[in-house]
C-alpha cells in the first residue's frame, strides 16, 4: 500500500511566504494529479481562509485531531482545487500549545493521529505557525521532511540555524528519518542586488539544499488569498504560477528517485 509523503512547511519568522508555499505548492501538485491534504497547523488559519473555507463552516479543525476528538479522514474538507483537501485551523488553535504540554506524549499527538498514513493522498503539507513551539515540533515528529520557505533578505540566513538545529534535535529524539526536503528562496526580485546576494550566499553555504526554483515577489500571488483561491486558478499564466509549477516539478523530481536531501 502506498503512503503519502508528509511534508511540514516551516520557518519561525512570520511572512516569508509560508503559507502562500504551502496553498500554492499543494494546488500545483494537485493540478499534475496527484491527491494532496493541506493541514492548517497555524492558529490564524491563513491557509483555510486562502482555500475559501469560511469560519463559520469550520465546526471542527485541526484541534479535534491533535486531541484525538476527529479522524484526518473525517476533518479534511475538498476545496475548489479538483485534488485538494484542507483540514482547517481557528483562533482554538492557540491553546491547544498548553493543553499538549501537560501530557506525557505531548511531541506525538500529530504522528499518532496521522500514523495510518490514509492512502488516499499522496501528499501531506503541513503548515506550521511562524514560531518553534509545540505545535510545530508535532508537525516535525510526523513529518519525512521539511521544506522552508526563507525570503531573500539581509537576515534570512541568520535565521535559518536556529530552525535547522531544532530539525536535528527532532531527528536526535523523536524522528531520526526527518529531512530536510529542500529550502526555497521566497519574495524574490532579479533587480535587487541584495536578493542576489542572498542567494549566492544560500547556494554557497547549503548546496543542493536550496531548490533550483525560485518564487518572485508577483502581483498576484499577493492578491490570490483575496479571492480564496491559489495562483494557479486566480492566474495561471502569472509568474508566481509559473514558479510554483516548477516548485512541484522538482519536489516530484526529488520524490520519483526517493533522493531527498540529507545533508542538514
Amino acid at each position: 500500500m502506498k503512503t503519502p509523503k508528509i511534508f511540514s512547511i516551516a520557518n519561525q519568522k512570520g511572512g516569508v511566504g509560508k503559507t502562500t508555499t504551502a496553498i500554492n505548492l499543494g494546488a500545483a501538485l494537485a493540478v499534475r494529479g496527484a491527491k494532496v491534504l493541506i493541514i492548517d497547523l497555524d492558529p490564524q488559519g491563513n491557509a483555510s481562509t486562502g482555500l475559501g473555507i469560511s469560519r463559520e463552516t469550520r465546526t471542527q479543525t485541526v484541534y479535534d485531531l491533535l486531541l484525538g476528538q476527529a479522524s484526518a479522514e473525517e476533518l479534511a474538507k475538498p476545496t475548489d482545487v479538483e485534488n485538494l483537501w484542507i483540514i482547517p485551523a481557528t483562533m482554538d488553535l492557540s491553546s491547544a500549545d498548553a493543553e499538549l504540554m501537560s501530557t506525557s506524549r505531548r511531541v506525538v499527538h500529530l504522528r499518532n493521529a496521522l500514523r495510518h498514513r490514509d492512502a488516499h493522498y499522496d501528499y501531506i503539507l503541513i503548515d506550521c505557525p511562524p514560531s518553534l513551539n509545540l505545535l510545530t515540533v508535532n508537525a516535525f515528529v510526523a513529518s519525512d521532511s521539511v521544506i522552508v520557505p526563507l525570503q531573500a533578505e539581509f537576515f534570512a540566513l541568520e535565521g535559518l540555524s536556529q530552525l535547522l538545529l531544532t530539525v536535528r534535535e527532532v531527528r536526535e529524539t523523536a524522528n531520526a528519518d526527518l529531512r530536510i526536503e529542500g529550502i526555497v528562496l521566497t519574495m524574490f526580485d532579479r533587480r535587487n542586488n541584495l536578493c542576489l546576494q542572498v542567494e549566492e550566499d544560500a547556494r554557497a553555504n547549503l548546496g543542493d539544499l536550496v531548490f533550483e526554483t525560485v518564487i518572485p515577489r508577483n502581483v498576484r500571488l499577493s492578491e490570490a488569498p483575496s479571492y480564496a483561491m491559489p495562483v494557479l486558478n486566480y492566474d495561471p499564466t502569472s509568474r508566481g504560477a509559473i514558479a510554483y509549477k516548477a516548485l512541484a516539478s522538482e519536489v516530484f523530481a526529488r520524490n520519483a528517485t526517493s533522493q531527498v536531501v540529507e545533508n542538514v
